[in-house]
């Protein structure tokens, strides 16, 4: 896969174009703890970030410089595989808001942040990737032998697994040199010791970290943990930082509406990582299967004739099984739940 470096120009118009999103979306979707987030109003907006995304690789499609029409079939591939590995994600965030009893009509406040975090923390993660890989290529064999793993464990993944952010580091490390309140203060990330009932020798009391807060640790590092996945797997579909970037970004932008979208039918998709963990074991051996040099030459330091041929995986192939794996399980994880009901 050629890599096309994109200017300087388009890298800024770009992030200007997600910072406009974001501020939109704040503004204009699930308002600061005025109203709980509907279905209603979740689908819309989750059809309307799609529309988006889709109006983005259209522009690729006609204005990429080099190969625009496989550059389009990229970031649709790179955008599917992240947006259905984020579904899963979602109901993760589920069980945490549960944990921490953050009411519906805050949960949408510190979504905005977790995802805001997670976009900038994602750049930097795939900038990273993108000079490792360009420097050290046989460094996707191993994240194809991770993702291979990762997949296998999901078989092997139970539903029930309790969510205890108490055993999250970053937030021990947290409460070790920061003062936290263990009250609601509505969508108030911080509030002064005074109002939390909380007695403070310190003039004007002391401010304090509420739950809400610690909510918001707890999911910008489990974020972290599932770009793990989903950036190597993004790497299996394409080579080019801006398509491996944007895809990621547009996929995680519209994750705020789907996640009160998917909280009310969350029950009907108890299948879903099954087919996540297909594609993930899929999007592995993709990989693998295009490192046949380095495959062969690690054999033969191993005194082995491997001699396996180089085997590359185009990717409209590549999109419709991942989409076909994603709508099957969707599909057996709605039907075999209403033949339970």
């Amino acid at each position: 896969m050629d890599v096309v470096s994109m200017p300087l120009w388009a890298w800024i118009l770009f992030y200007v174009l997600v910072f406009i999103m974001l501020i939109i979306d704040l503004k204009s979707f699930g308002k600061k703890g005025q109203h709980e987030v509907g279905v209603s109003e979740a689908l819309k907006m989750t059809a309307l970030w799609i529309g988006v995304s889709l109006v983005f690789c259209a522009g690729i499609f006609w204005l990429y410089p080099g190969d625009s029409h496989e550059k389009a079939m990229e970031f649709l591939a790179g955008y599917l595989i992240e947006k259905s590995l984020s579904m899963d994600n979602l109901f993760v965030f589920l069980m945490l808001f549960s944990f921490f009893g953050v009411k519906p009509k805050y949960q949408h406040e510190v979504l905005f942040w977790g995802i805001f975090g997670a976009l900038v923390l994602r750049s930097i993660f795939i900038f990273a990737g993108a000079a490792m890989v360009q420097r050290f290529e046989w460094i996707l064999g191993i994240f194809g032998v991770f993702l291979i793993y990762t997949g296998i464990k999901m078989f092997s993944h139970k539903d029930d697994e309790s969510v205890d952010p108490s055993k999250n580091i970053f937030v021990k490390i947290f409460k070790r040199f920061f003062p936290v309140t263990d009250k609601m203060h509505e969508d108030n990330f911080f509030v002064r010791s005074q109002e939390s009932g909380v007695r403070s020798q310190e003039t004007g009391g002391r401010w304090l970290a509420t739950p809400l807060f610690i909510a918001l640790i707890v999911i910008e590092t489990t974020d972290v943990a599932f770009a793990v996945d989903s950036i190597p797997a993004v790497f299996s579909v394409s080579r080019d930082p801006f398509i491996i970037l944007t895809s990621n970004i547009f996929a995680i932008l519209g994750l705020r509406a789907l996640y009160f979208a998917l909280a009310a039918v969350a029950k009907y998709f108890t299948y879903l990582k099954y087919g996540l963990g297909v594609i993930l074991s899929f999007v592995g051996i993709k990989m693998l299967l295009a490192m046949n040099e380095y495959v062969n030459g690690f054999g033969k330091l191993l005194g082995i004739d491997i001699n396996m041929p180089h085997i590359e995986i185009r990717t409209p192939w590549s999109l419709a099984i991942i989409f076909g794996v994603l709508l099957l399980s969707m599909g057996l994880s709605v039907v075999i739940s209403r033949r339970k009901a």
